[in-house]
Order: C-alpha cells, then structure tokens, then sequence
C-alpha cells in the first residue's frame, strides 16, 4: 500500500509542460524580420549617399575603336573586386559602378588597360593614365595572403584610384606588375621627351 501511495504521490507532482504561446513567438519573429529589413535599408542607402558623395568623379572611359587590332602585351581573367582612393584601401568607390564585384577579363596594350566587367560597368584606362602596378593583400571587403591581389593605381580627373583584382592564375600577377610599370615608365618618358 505504501508503493502506491508513493506512486501516486509522484505522479500528482509531475505536471505537463506549459503550452507554447504561438502569438507571441510569431511577433518575436515578425520583430526579427523587421529589424534585418531595417538594417539592410540602412545599408542601402548608405551605399547610395556614398556615390552621391562621388558624383564628382567623371565618366569613365570607353574602349576605343580599334583597341582589339593590335596585339596585346597580357590578358587576365578573373574577380574585380573593388576600387577605392589611392592609398586608403578602405575608401572604396562606388561611382559609375567600381564598386560593384564581378567577374573580369583584362587586356593590357600600349595603348592602355581595357576592364571588361560582365553584369558590370565596363571601363577603359589610358595608357597616359596608368601610374603603378603592385601586389597587395587587401582592397575594401576583401583581404587575402600578402600578394594576392594584383592592385593597379590609375589617374581618373583630378583623383588616383586604386583596382583591385585577383586572377584565376595568381602566378600572372608577377607578370602584370612588371608589364604596367615598364609601360607606366615609358609612357613618362615619352612625356617628358615631348
């Protein structure tokens, strides 16, 4: 008799779990989803101040006609990732579209560097316009292992402007550093010469 009782005693201390209160989960829920919409507003129209702030810069050059006539001295296929003001590699510009990630095919010829950008603003840079070519580990939104990324500084208007790309080969970036600084220096000295 005992062991029933005790039984029976155990049993009426157990109580069943409280029920889920779904309202209030829901609004929990729908709160979250508002907020992270929020957010990417915000996000948003940050990014478009920025290029209202940027507005300045000039359009960027087309290709020209006859640029594929001659023979290129290197071409590369890989990312753009991103381009920001000389030196501050986290300044990034979004201007006329560099500040939009995307695939990239380039062709350097004496006449200058041509960026073919799939899903993304294409541009031309001078040869008169190109000042250095580097390898460096990072540009805004993206770091790799020190040389990673093939970084090319040009002049556009009054301002310098640092690109950054990485190729599916990360072997040619020794190459192009070499070729734009050899044709920087001989456009200068054709300058000077003049």
């Amino acid at each position: 008799m005992t062991s029933l009782t005790s039984l029976y005693q155990f049993a009426a201390e157990r109580k069943s779990a409280e029920v889920t209160d779904w309202s209030a989960r829901i609004s929990w829920v729908i709160g979250l989803i508002v907020l992270i919409a929020f957010v990417y507003w915000l996000m948003r129209q940050g990014w478009k101040w920025r290029g209202s702030l940027q507005s300045g810069l000039p359009e960027l050059h087309a290709t020209p006609e006859g640029f594929a006539d001659g023979e290129p001295l290197l071409t590369l296929t890989g990312r753009y990732h991103a381009s920001t003001t000389a030196g501050q590699w986290l300044d990034r510009i979004v201007a006329h579209g560099l500040g939009t990630r995307s695939r990239v095919e380039l062709t350097l010829t004496p006449q200058g560097l041509d960026v073919v950008r799939p899903g993304a603003a294409d541009f031309f840079v001078p040869a008169n316009a190109l000042r250095e070519a580097r390898l460096d580990k990072g540009i805004a939104g993206k770091v790799l292992p020190e040389g990673g990324l093939l970084i090319i500084t040009w002049a556009h208007g009054d301002k310098l402007i640092d690109s950054g790309f990485r190729s599916d080969r990360s072997a040619e970036h020794a190459a192009w550093v070499e070729a734009i600084n050899q044709l920087t220096n001989t456009t200068a000295t054709e300058g000077a010469a003049r």
